[in-house]
């Protein structure tokens, strides 16, 4: 496959793929052989100590290969996809001017494409609106909110589980404040990437073999000590069960079952459920990104590999 280039653009690698794919791997390998600096493209991975759960490389990977928009929240904080834009183009503009290639690797496809095709026109936060919504809830339920989006918005309504207070508020407030709705807005998009990007998705050919690799992964999790990791969260007083951080596919469940709500045995297969819809759902982004992609085989490495060096020294 081959498309134009800007010639006044600089180059950017996105390295994309479901989760258990083998993407770190292969972008500490490229690390080795090109003139590459990783950004972290994970909207998990952004929170401190959240390691195990998010299968975040190890300090010696890191000292080897570090990763920029690592490390950079406390569970506690919330951070957009319009943050992750404004950090993503510093970090890349920063590597750009040092002589070298920004290489994003991660599996939050959403910010992918905020980087890529600019964030959705959406209106800022209105406090008035934000506080007569909260008003809903509490003098009503947050199914009376819920009900009142999916009257002016059902697609958003059917995706935002009723639990989900800070997205169900955020898209009611939108159309009560523009008068449209956040799913029709989110189709308009702002101004493109100024990067060649070569863009690359690392996926097994079969489900199954990524299926197994998820049992396999969340069963590893359990073992380095998962349970005494989302432990610590659990007890710090500050954190619930509702907040961006602990939402993440198996710090969820775990939560549920530290908290009473479910048995071991339960939230180890609720945590791959979770998990491989995860993956379904990132799958389903990719095949959703355009002609402009790469695709490689997860289960050959070194094919993989070869083939990003061949496609990225050939366009030099």
């Amino acid at each position: 496959m081959s498309k134009q280039l800007n010639i006044n653009y600089p180059r950017a690698i996105f390295l994309m793929g479901p989760t258990a794919s083998g993407k770190t791997n292969l972008a500490l390998a490229l690390q080795k052989a090109l003139l590459v600096d990783l950004i972290s493209v994970d909207s998990a991975l952004i929170y401190r100590g959240m390691d195990i759960g998010t299968a975040k490389p190890s300090l010696e990977e890191l000292l080897f290969a570090p990763h920029r928009l690592l490390n950079i929240r406390d569970p506690s904080e919330t951070y957009s996809a319009a943050e992750f834009c404004h950090d993503a183009l510093i970090e890349m503009d920063s590597i750009t001017k040092s002589g070298r290639i920004p290489l994003l690797v991660g599996g939050t496809m959403f910010y992918y494409k905020a980087l890529k095709n600019g964030l959705s026109p959406l209106p800022p936060s209105s406090p008035e609106v934000r506080q007569y919504i909260k008003d809903i809830a509490y003098t009503k339920s947050w199914h009376a909110v819920h009900r009142q989006l999916y009257s002016v918005d059902p697609v958003a309504a059917k995706y935002i589980h009723i639990n989900d207070t800070q997205r169900l508020s955020r898209a009611l407030e939108v159309f009560l404040i523009s008068g449209q709705t956040i799913t029709d807005l989110t189709k308009k998009s702002g101004r493109s990437l100024p990067y060649n990007i070569s863009a690359f998705a690392i996926a097994p050919l079969s489900r199954d073999l990524i299926n197994q690799k998820i049992e396999k992964r969340v069963h590893e999790m359990m073992k380095l000590g998962f349970e005494y990791e989302v432990k610590e969260f659990f007890e710090r007083g500050d954190l619930h069960a509702g907040m961006s951080s602990m939402r993440c596919v198996g710090y969820r469940q775990m939560w549920s079952y530290l908290s009473g709500q479910i048995n071991y045995q339960n939230m180890v297969s609720q945590t791959i459920y979770a998990t491989r819809r995860l993956a379904k759902n990132q799958m389903t982004w990719l095949r959703s990104w355009s002609d402009d992609i790469y695709w490689l085989d997860s289960d050959k490495f070194d094919c993989a590999y070869k083939k990003i060096l061949q496609i990225i020294l050939m366009q030099d």
